[in-house]
């Protein structure tokens, strides 16, 4: 018997080495944020696959991505997104189910290269579901918070986990002649502290969609907006309807600072994971 099969443990393990470099702390570094339409017929077999399989192997497992969480747009929701020329959505009703993951602080290329490889098995294998479309999907970098209690109530880092009610999606674009770093400044230091006070807005997460990785499989469709987009997620504690005449004048307030344009205002609700809840409520 050779020294090795005796001692198995000496064998070099890539998942030790891997384990002991590099950055580890809690912190999110970057948002991996997808929004799809399923396509009409394909409703509940779609959502039996995202939850089933690819939230978990397509995602979850992978190292470095630590939360996730999947929300939904009833077509009542749908009706409420504005503008109707919406650069990010055609129509502004597409893309039902929204899902949100955090990828630890400095750790975005070691999961890309994860998942760009895993990705290249999924399809072969006949693990990606093809009746759907992909709306608004990126890498985003994450550049801020803005809490509405200050130092009290739940940090960025568990937004995905603690049972907020809702989730509000708004997509800016900066003007031509604009950087969207002072789109994001106004954002952060000027619009949304005055806009979470006295709300159900717990909080407000701000990010900048990245170019998706050069194999990136054709059915995901190119991140468009790069260098000149802006992210918001709102994370609310009531039904997101119930408070939407908050969020229907930030078009307005986009336009008046002069910085860019709101392209995309949409609101969701949480899934109930392991039910085909809302998925007949889609059209």
């Amino acid at each position: 018997m050779s020294e090795k099969q005796e001692h198995p443990e000496r064998e070099p393990r890539p998942y030790k080495q891997l384990a002991s470099e590099g950055p580890y702390g809690p912190g999110i570094g970057s948002a991996l944020i997808t929004m799809v339409e399923p396509h009409p017929g394909h409703e509940l077999s779609y959502n039996r696959w995202y939850e089933d399989d690819h939230f978990i192997s397509g995602a979850m497992s992978m190292p470095w991505m630590f939360a996730g969480r999947r929300w939904v747009a009833t077509r009542p929701l749908q009706l409420l997104r504005y503008p109707a020329d919406s650069a990010v959505a055609s129509p502004v009703t597409a893309g039902a189910y929204i899902t949100v993951y955090w990828i630890n602080e400095g750790r975005y290329q070691d999961h890309l290269d994860w998942t760009v490889a895993i990705n290249r098995r999924l399809l072969p294998d006949g693990r990606v579901y093809q009746e759907r479309t992909h709306v608004f999907t990126s890498f985003q970098n994450y550049l801020g918070v803005v809490y509405r209690d200050g130092d009290k109530g739940p940090r960025d880092i568990h937004a995905l986990s603690y049972p907020y009610a809702g989730l509000i999606v708004e997509v800016y674009d900066a003007g031509p002649d604009q950087d969207p770093a002072a789109l994001s400044a106004w954002l952060r230091e000027k619009h949304l502290p005055g806009k979470l006070a006295g709300s159900p807005v717990a909080l407000a997460m701000v990010f900048e969609p990245m170019p998706l990785p050069g194999k990136t499989p054709t059915y995901v469709k190119p991140v468009e907006g790069v260098g000149k987009r802006i992210t918001v997620l709102y994370f609310t504690e009531a039904d997101p309807a119930q408070d939407w005449d908050r969020f229907a004048g930030d078009g307005a307030a986009a336009e008046a600072s002069g910085l860019g344009r709101l392209e995309f205002a949409a609101p969701f609700i949480p899934t109930l994971p392991g039910t085909d809840e809302y998925a007949d409520q889609l059209r």
